[in-house]
């Protein structure tokens, strides 16, 4: 019975001291990896200035037009729509013949 008399105070020091020393641990590695990347940073702005600027215009990608971008872009919707349509009207075949009565045709339906 000893044993459980000082479980208690024993776990709730215990959590007390594992949160500061973590804590403290936490704050120790957060500083020491900031003043690593602001190194860094210092170090690629002033050896590679040129290279910094280009980097990003070599990831963005060649814009059309904007008539072109949305007609690029139109065709691709009503793509996948189609395929979306197609793919509903197959599930609506497939449950109807499930439950034993078969499911309208696409021609049978009304359009919203």
């Amino acid at each position: 019975m000893s044993q459980r008399d000082g479980f208690a105070g024993g776990f709730v020091a215990g959590a007390i001291v594992g949160s500061v020393v973590g804590g403290f641990v936490g704050a120790l590695i957060a500083n020491r990896r900031d003043e690593l990347i602001d190194e860094e940073e210092i170090q690629q702005l002033t050896n590679r200035p040129t290279e910094a600027k280009k980097a990003p215009n070599s990831r963005r990608p060649m814009k059309l037009s904007d008539t072109e971008s949305m007609e690029t872009a139109r065709r691709s919707l009503e793509d996948k729509i189609a395929q979306l349509n197609a793919t509903i009207d197959e599930v609506r075949q497939q449950l109807g013949n499930v439950n034993g009565s078969p499911s309208p045709s696409s021609s049978e339906r009304t359009s919203l």
